[in-house]
């Protein structure tokens, strides 16, 4: 029987793992993250633990194996903002509850920093991202802009209330 999924804090112990993860994600919708997967890889091991350390991702690992991650932070183009970014699941982990738990801890991170909602921005033809985005409360507010690496890529603007 599979224990449950737990969520935590990446650490600079973690550099590994969320090299690894952030990979597989770029490898599985590569059209869904700002940076390439030829970019990311050729990141150094040192970049990968400031990476680690500094930015705030949460893992999701199930039985022992990270297969998840997303991360908090803040955007600049809209000031006093908390953003959820590079959010992942696994597909054999898609449908068990890890993605809304990683949507849990960015949350509970904005609501301790006082943000009364969370913005992201989810690729317009990733149809399936924007599915569970709605379902866990997320809505579209009009705003759609062009992804930086590929003006051809449409990002939608969502937005959660936190109550």
């Amino acid at each position: 029987m599979n224990s449950p999924c737990i969520v935590r804090r990446a650490g600079v112990s973690d550099a590994l793992v969320l090299r690894a993860i952030r990979l597989e994600a770029l490898g599985d919708t590569p059209e869904a993250y700002g940076s390439t997967y030829e970019e990311s890889l050729n990141w150094s091991a040192r970049h990968w633990r400031k990476v680690a350390k500094n930015w705030n991702y949460y893992l999701g690992e199930c039985d022992g194996d990270v297969r998840g991650m997303a991360s908090g932070g803040y955007n600049d183009a809209h000031p006093g903002t908390r953003w959820l970014y590079g959010m992942y699941v696994s597909p054999s982990q898609r449908g068990s509850g890890l993605a809304n738990q990683l949507v849990d801890a960015v949350v509970s991170w904005a609501r301790g920093e006082g943000a009364k909602e969370i913005f992201l921005h989810v690729t317009k033809s990733v149809a399936r991202a924007r599915a569970f985005y709605t379902k866990v409360g997320f809505v579209e507010n009009g705003e759609t802009i062009v992804m930086d690496r590929d003006p051809s890529i449409i990002l939608c603007t969502m937005v959660k209330t936190l109550d």
